[in-house]
């Protein structure tokens, strides 16, 4: 995918865009207007010509319908020059880490975080990933107090096997101790891999899943996540060095006594 997309440099000469097609079909009908206006003057009666304000009325018409096209194609180029510097300015996103509200998630590295919160204490609840084929890969037992959670899943699946990178969905299922299923909400967190406007809507890429803008929360440098291992020494080891001079020092004691 590439890093920037829907940035267009030429937006008034889009042939697809909705005013362009408004002033393509304009333009059609006035034609077929013109070309019936001159076959009527040409046929006309002379002793009984036609009354010219009625054609005139309909010109004036297509001539007001044609400005508000022209205005409307004003407004797309100022749409399209606004997204385009949206865009621009998110260049700035690509390589941190953003955190969005949302179920989707791209694993890579094999490792992905995410965030759950409960306004209420629950019963139970449940926490799940499954793949883009709808298989549930890895499930666990989530904590149900109240507040925000946080969870690092290391890309293994229940199997005990590292899990492919690609999209994967979180699915947080909680039950209240009346058994009623509870509101969960979520964010996901994912480094951002490129930016693009469609339609109108400004939008953030991570890898393959697009998150619109208003969905981001927070942004912050990426830092890859690893398993922090034990670095803890041996409370009985000593310095080498240490023992040397405490061994000289009882043979010296030795030698004097």
């Amino acid at each position: 995918m590439a890093l920037l997309s829907g940035v267009n440099s030429t937006p008034s000469t889009d042939p697809t865009s909705q005013a362009a097609q408004s002033k393509q079909k304009l333009d059609e009908e006035l034609n077929r207007f013109l070309t019936l206006l001159i076959t009527q003057l040409e046929n006309q009666d002379p002793l009984d010509p036609m009354d010219a304000s009625e054609f005139t009325s309909q010109l004036v018409e297509f001539a007001s319908v044609e400005q508000q096209i022209s205005a409307n194609s004003n407004l797309e180029k100022l749409l399209n020059l606004t997204q385009t510097s949206q865009v621009a300015d998110m260049v700035s996103f690509i390589g941190n880490e953003i955190e969005y509200t949302g179920d989707l998630f791209e694993l890579q590295g094999q490792l992905a975080k995410f965030t759950y919160s409960l306004e209420e204490k629950a019963a139970k609840l449940d926490i799940a990933v499954v793949d883009q084929d709808g298989r549930t890969v890895f499930n666990t037992v989530g904590k149900n107090d109240v507040g925000t959670h946080g969870f690092v899943w290391d890309g293994k699946g229940n199997n005990g096997l590292p899990q492919p990178d690609g999209p994967y969905t979180l699915v947080v299922s909680a039950i209240d101790p009346d058994g009623e299923i509870q509101d969960v909400a979520k964010t996901v967190f994912g480094e951002v891999s490129g930016a693009g406007a469609d339609n109108g809507v400004v939008s953030l890429f991570i890898h393959g899943i697009t998150v619109p803008l208003d969905q981001v929360l927070s942004v912050s440098e990426a830092v890859p996540l690893v398993q922090v291992p034990n670095t803890e020494e041996p409370a009985n080891e000593s310095d080498p060095d240490e023992s040397a001079d405490a061994d000289e020092n009882v043979e010296e004691t030795a030698e004097a006594a």
